[in-house]
């Protein structure tokens, strides 16, 4: 079994353009020894909270801190088991804050887990937040987004475009917080193989950037440069709601393995069975009685009997009523007996769920870039004029290099261009934070 200690991941979220706080929390929960890689792995969240004044801050709050804490510290139950407990729990407990105060009244959040394991990925999902696997040149959703706009597309025979036109992208079907109960969805254990990246991002990402330029980044570029090129383009895109992004590349560690002795998983805590193997024994009673019956006629018989029939009568009332004692006994002991649980188990190999659900190809190409390309260029009138030019410089240096067919170069030309345009944004909001505590800082002064 794998250490877990070769995977590389970075983290990164925005308030986005529009936003006038950051409802999206995030979580990474890693091993700290080889065995504790072996039994619980990396644990990965995305949470995008959803509610009037603090409450969806305080939702995906809620769901980023307890649900890994319950996750990590139930030692019991099998990963996917633990998953859901753990899910299903802080939902009751976001339930609850939210009918204790006026002001969370119906607050609440998506909530999607990655746990990376020796066995492979599972995922745990509630809500429109996704996951990525990115495999080579294939970007493959893991995840399904409990959203109108998807189940219009899946259950209404619509096609995405016509979905996504149908209805807002941001009615979602499920969430954690709202009611006491919540569905969650488990998917996995995906197989893992050396340099696959899982990418997890609330919809402030996946709206504005398409799967495939997610894909394209992801396998171009490290994970603290694709974090930051995948943020940096929502950001150039208008991020009209808050973005975050996680960024995971397995290493040779983190290759799932199985053998022919690994344990089964169970799936769920036991159903007691009562109705069928617990209900009242009708024929053992029938036996009984007739048994009984039989020794009453077999011992009046017995009492009169004369030569050789005396001891034939008395053997057979001897195991008449020994049957019916046995049978009656039978009968007691069924009624004190623990009814058993019926445990389900996932064998080893199989998946949970159906995904994946979406899968597209990654490769770079000459339209995929363009479109990066052009939001860059539609950016730079924003900027001040040394980064007007820099931005400039950098826009006609990918054309060339995706005219000569150097994608890599073109995608790094990018990475380029978008940490100059979120650099320059960042500086423009410590300018406006300055100026209205009153402090001007004539350094960042740049025009809007």
């Amino acid at each position: 079994m794998g250490k877990g200690t070769t995977l590389v991941h970075c983290d990164r979220t925005d308030i986005g353009r529009r936003r006038l706080k950051n409802q999206d929390s995030r979580a990474v929960l890693p091993p700290s020894s080889p065995q504790q890689y072996r039994t619980r792995g990396w644990l990965f969240l995305v949470a995008d909270g959803m509610g009037a004044h603090a409450a969806g801050e305080m939702a995906s709050a809620i769901a980023a801190e307890r649900v890994p804490l319950l996750y990590e510290k139930d030692t019991q139950r099998s990963p996917p088991l633990k998953l859901r407990h753990s899910i299903e729990h802080v939902n009751t407990e976001i339930n609850a804050q939210g009918e204790s105060a006026s002001e969370c009244k119906g607050m609440g959040t998506t909530c999607t887990v990655l746990a990376i394991l020796p066995r492979g990925a599972l995922v745990g999902h509630v809500g429109d937040s996704r996951v990525y696997r990115i495999r080579g040149r294939t970007v493959e959703q893991l995840s399904r987004d409990h959203s109108l706009v998807w189940e219009l597309e899946t259950a209404g025979g619509m096609t995405r475009e016509q979905a996504a036109g149908a209805a807002p992208k941001n009615i979602i079907t499920r969430s954690m917080g709202p009611h006491p109960r919540v569905d969650v969805d488990i998917e996995g254990p995906f197989p893992i193989e050396e340099n696959d990246v899982f990418v997890l991002c609330s919809d402030g990402l996946s709206g504005q950037v398409a799967d495939e330029e997610i894909g394209l980044f992801a396998t171009e570029l490290d994970p603290r440069d694709s974090a930051a090129a995948l943020l940096g383009l929502s950001l150039v895109r208008g991020a009209p709601d808050n973005v975050t992004v996680i960024v995971a590349r397995a290493g040779a560690e983190e290759v799932s393995k199985t053998l022919p002795g690994d344990e089964q998983w169970p799936i769920n805590d036991g159903e007691i069975i009562r109705p069928k193997e617990h209900s009242i024994p009708w024929k053992m009673l029938v036996a009984c009685g007739v048994s009984f019956f039989l020794s009453l006629v077999f011992f009046s018989n017995w009492r009169t009997s004369v030569g050789l029939m005396t001891p034939i009568l008395m053997i057979a009332t001897a195991c008449a009523g020994f049957l019916a004692f046995a049978t009656l006994m039978a009968v007691f002991l069924k009624f004190l007996s623990t009814p058993s649980p019926r445990v389900r188990v996932l064998p080893v190999g199989k998946l949970l769920g159906k995904g994946p659900y979406r899968s597209y190809n990654c490769s770079p190409t000459e339209p995929l870039l363009e479109g990066i390309v052009t939001s860059l260029e539609g950016a730079v009138d924003t900027l001040g004029e040394a980064d007007r030019e820099r931005t400039v410089e950098i826009v006609t240096r990918m054309r060339q290099h995706v005219a000569d067919g150097r994608f890599h170069e073109a995608v790094v030309a990018a990475t380029e261009g978008l940490a100059l345009y979120t650099h320059w944004l960042e500086a423009k909001r410590r300018s406006e934070a300055d100026v209205t505590h009153g402090k001007e800082n004539p350094s960042l002064h740049r025009p809007a």
